[in-house]
């Protein structure tokens, strides 16, 4: 009988979890509270199986070393993680679906007259452009009697004649106090004095287009007297910039997916959704009753929440595609947006609900708002980390893991091909190694920052606005956050150089044993990720966006010759078309499509099949488009991951 060797024999246990994975995972019904229970539970025993080896046998002995500091600094750090990861699992243990509830209650007002509803579009600094698709898409509701409002804070003249002109209410206020929640607080008191003053109000950020039954769907969640706000799922139309600039869009889904598809309705099984802001519908009642919208946050969305549950009113989440929008397209304003959404976590952690305080919050709250406050302090914090630790061996000889390859195997491979199996699982496929890590990386340092502004400063801290739209026809080359992942980069091929070619530097490769294997894969691990994260920091030209995929027969006229073909996708200034031959780029036409009739077109260039045409609309046929190409009971975008096609498109990504 041959013996394995001791290598070998680690790898049995990720071997079993890596079975299971793939001959019983399939089997199982993810939405079963007794599956994701035994599973995420699995995990969870495998993360602290490996956190306690990790305390007993690789950190340096207690003493006033370097590398008794940052071993057992990192350990902490992971541990927190860890115990992060461990409450997400247990509230990702527990699911709903409220569409058959939906289904079941709607129209619950029948017999009696319709509730009155009022649209709220809080606006800044948006362009006509973006703002425009919103308000069409909010005329284009089809609940009887609701009345939509635009909230300017920006006092901007055009934006009222638009406003008139689309036939739509507009709020400009005194001062721009309290950002947002202000503005939506000043509609609301206005409001209040009308006598079609309104019983529930939904709000849209400018760039969110409401789905036709988007009213109707969520207000049938109102027939329980004590909701007081139901939030929907946001999806996007265009790609984020991770998405966009690595060319994975096809591949990958955004970076929220995971949020709202799976931790929301967690959450909600639990009595604990959130308010996001956008795409929410609030009882009045319940907003008087706590007295508008609180304002002691930059997000006052899951401030609103916490003041809700606190006066006994529900959150509750309807999972379904009722709007959708427009992600930030620039790295700048990505990070700016969870730097955002970070430092309003640490307001009200800080200044109005601890989850220690003394407040009137149930245990399950306390516990939701110390589950968003490890995620955001140690979830990045640790991130960069990792990317850290091994420049201290290579260039100061310090040991932050004291680990053999045997150990590792048998200890680390385990927890974590469980716990990316189960959330894979639990998520279609979200969960893709390098990719998480770059979407975490991007926003680390901005984050940290925020994380330390927010616990330790009382504020008033400024809100910052997320730019949507703006030109983005032009490669854009983000130096000020690629300069750290490119110094990070040669640091790390500047210690492999200098110690794997030197006798005399620490002469780690001579003495380290197993660590050595382990320091090495960690190294070329986040040689990988800062590669993948340099490439994401250059943005890419977007042109002609959005467009969608809408297979239709039309009919292009040009020099009163008629050929037919098929539309293959249209945006608001474009169209791409199969089927015609033997045109000249700028010949100008009609392109003949049924739901908008004839659009004056102009060819742009060549294809494989046909043309990409360019399209000047009217006003009419602007309008007919926005509600075909956003207001359609569908879901943009991807919402699961194909690690195959990732993979040959990151690849081109990085190669181009």
């Amino acid at each position: 009988m041959l013996a394995l060797s001791p290598v070998a024999a680690a790898f049995a246990g990720a071997a079993i979890v890596l079975g299971l994975r793939l001959l019983v995972l399939p089997l199982l019904n993810p939405t079963k509270w007794y599956w994701r229970t035994l599973l995420l539970g699995g995990a969870m025993v495998l993360a602290w199986r490996y956190m306690i080896w990790r305390f007993t046998d690789t950190i340096a002995p207690l003493d006033w070393t370097a590398d008794t500091f940052f071993s057992w600094s990192f350990a902490v750090l992971e541990g927190l993680t860890v115990l992060s990861s461990s409450i997400a699992f247990f509230i990702l243990s527990r699911v709903r679906d409220r569409t058959a509830e939906a289904d079941v209650h709607a129209q619950w007002w029948a017999p009696g007259a319709p509730p009155r509803v009022d649209i709220y579009i809080a606006t800044y600094n948006e362009q006509l452009e973006v703002l425009e698709r919103t308000i069409v898409g909010a005329r284009a509701t089809l609940f009887p009697g609701v009345r939509i409002f635009v909230l300017d804070d920006g006092r901007r003249p055009w934006l009222r004649e638009a406003c008139e002109r689309h036939g739509v209410g507009y709020f400009v206020r005194p001062d721009n106090a309290h950002a947002k929640a202000g503005n939506i607080n000043y509609a609301l008191s206005q409001r209040s004095k009308d006598a079609d003053r309104p019983d529930f109000a939904a709000v849209l950020d400018a760039d969110f287009v409401p789905h036709l039954d988007f009213v109707e769907r969520t207000l049938a969640l109102f027939h329980d007297p004590t909701v007081g706000l139901v939030q929907t799922p946001q999806h996007f139309f265009n790609a984020d910039p991770i998405q966009h600039n690595l060319g994975i869009s096809s591949a990958y889904p955004d970076e929220q997916r995971h949020f709202f598809d799976n931790v929301e309705p967690a959450r909600d099984a639990w009595g604990i959704a959130v308010c996001c802001g956008t795409s929410s519908m609030v009882r009045i009642a319940a907003v008087d009753a706590i007295g508008g919208l609180p304002t002691e946050s930059v997000t006052e969305d899951f401030l609103l929440t916490l003041r809700l549950a606190e006066n006994g009113w529900k959150t509750v989440y309807l999972n379904e595609p009722l709007t959708e929008g427009l992600a930030p397209e620039g790295l700048q304003e990505y990070i700016v947006q969870r730097g955002r959404w970070c430092l309003g976590m640490m307001q009200i952690v800080r200044n109005v609900y601890s989850p220690f305080g003394g407040h009137r919050l149930r245990f399950i709250h306390r516990l939701s708002v110390f589950d968003s406050l490890l995620y955001w302090t140690t979830t990045f914090p640790f991130r960069l980390a990792g990317l850290i630790c091994p420049l201290l061996y290579w260039w100061g000889g310090v040991t932050v893991v004291n680990a053999s390859v045997v150990d590792i195997v048998t200890f680390y491979l385990p927890y974590y091909i469980a716990v990316m199996a189960v959330l894979n699982w639990l998520s279609k496929g979200l969960f893709i190694p390098v990719l998480n890590d770059v979407a975490q990386l991007v926003a680390a340092w901005p984050i940290t920052k925020a994380v330390t502004l927010g616990l330790l400063t009382k504020g008033p801290h400024k809100f910052s606005v997320t730019a949507k739209g703006g030109d983005r026809t032009k490669v854009v080359v983000q130096w000020p956050f690629m300069w750290p992942f490119l110094i990070l980069f040669a640091m790390t091929i500047g210690g492999l150089l200098i110690n794997l070619n030197s006798d005399f530097v620490f002469n780690n490769a001579a003495t380290a044993g197993d660590g050595m294997v382990v320091v090495m894969f960690w190294t070329l691990y986040n040689l990988l990720v800062l590669l993948v994260a340099i490439a994401a920091c250059i943005e890419q030209p977007r042109p002609n966006r959005p467009q969608r995929q809408i297979v239709q027969p039309v009919t292009l006229v040009t020099s009163g010759e008629e050929q037919r073909g098929w539309l293959v996708n249209l945006g608001m200034e474009g169209a791409r078309v199969s089927g015609p031959s033997g045109l000249k780029v700028g010949e100008i036409g009609v392109l003949r499509m049924p739901f908008l009739g004839d659009v004056e077109a102009r060819i742009i260039a060549p294809t494989l099949d046909g043309y990409r045409i360019g399209l000047s609309p009217n006003a009419e046929q602007r309008d007919r488009m926005i509600a075909k190409l956003h207001t359609q009971h569908a879901t943009p975008g991807t919402d699961k991951g194909d690690l195959g096609l990732m993979i040959r498109e990151l690849a081109r990504a990085l190669t181009r």
